[in-house]
């Protein structure tokens, strides 16, 4: 959380996953976690994530969220949760709020030049490109990769299911590569809880640092500047 300007020093970080939710705040180091899953309702969220935090001072909430997001709202329910269609956020949180892509947010923090592709393996497949700073959401993890079946299919929670851990991992290294070919990325970073499964990178790819997760929502949320106080 370093290097932050003081126009950040009241944000709540909220890191949306498929197995858990991690909150953070400026002015705390402490991360706390919460379990979701498939079932968890966006509303469920709201509730716990006001728990955990009651005793943090925050003037404005910034979410990733894991789908496409158009002007700051959710396009449509996520692949991996439910019930998050229509929620309120901003009314739940008692603050200002700014939802984005979970997978451009993960991207940001671990940016460090030139064109990236980052890819999030978690419970699906986020993906990202920043191109000179400016970073743009991908919907990748749903395009047909072989036999009828997605890259979603094969390279994250779906795929370990139905190939195992041995199946797994040389589909993984072959993804990365075609995407990097395909979107003339100089470099891939690969973040996610289930990122580590690939042991062997492929050229010009490295490992993201999950905890700069909450550094891109921290500079997504500098440039809002807002001064609004809960």
């Amino acid at each position: 959380m370093r290097g932050l300007t003081a126009s950040a020093n009241s944000v709540l970080v909220i890191d949306v996953g498929g197995t858990r939710v991690e909150v953070a705040a400026t002015r705390n180091r402490e991360e706390r976690k919460i379990p979701s899953g498939s079932n968890m309702t966006a509303r469920e969220k709201g509730r716990d994530v006001k728990r955990v935090s009651r005793d943090w001072e925050h003037g404005l909430v910034s979410s990733g969220y894991p789908g496409p997001v158009i002007r700051g709202r959710p396009l449509h329910e996520p692949h991996n949760l439910g019930g998050w269609g229509g929620f309120n956020f901003g009314k739940t949180s008692g603050c200002p709020l700014e939802v984005f892509n979970d997978a451009a947010v993960q991207a940001l923090g671990n940016y460090e030049g030139g064109q990236m592709l980052f890819g999030g393996l978690g419970a699906g497949l986020g993906s990202a490109m920043i191109i000179d700073g400016i970073h743009e959401p991908m919907g990748l993890a749903h395009l047909l990769y072989k036999d009828g079946k997605t890259y979603e299919d094969y390279i994250v929670v779906r795929g370990l299911k139905r190939f195992g851990k041995s199946m797994r991992l040389p589909h993984s290294t072959d993804v990365v590569e075609l995407l990097k070919d395909a979107l003339e990325a100089e470099c891939v970073v690969l973040g996610g809880g289930n990122s580590k499964i690939v042991e062997k990178l492929p050229p010009d790819t490295r490992w993201g640092n999950n905890r700069k997760t909450f550094l891109g929502d921290f500079r997504l949320a500098e440039k809002k500047n807002q001064s609004s106080t809960c």
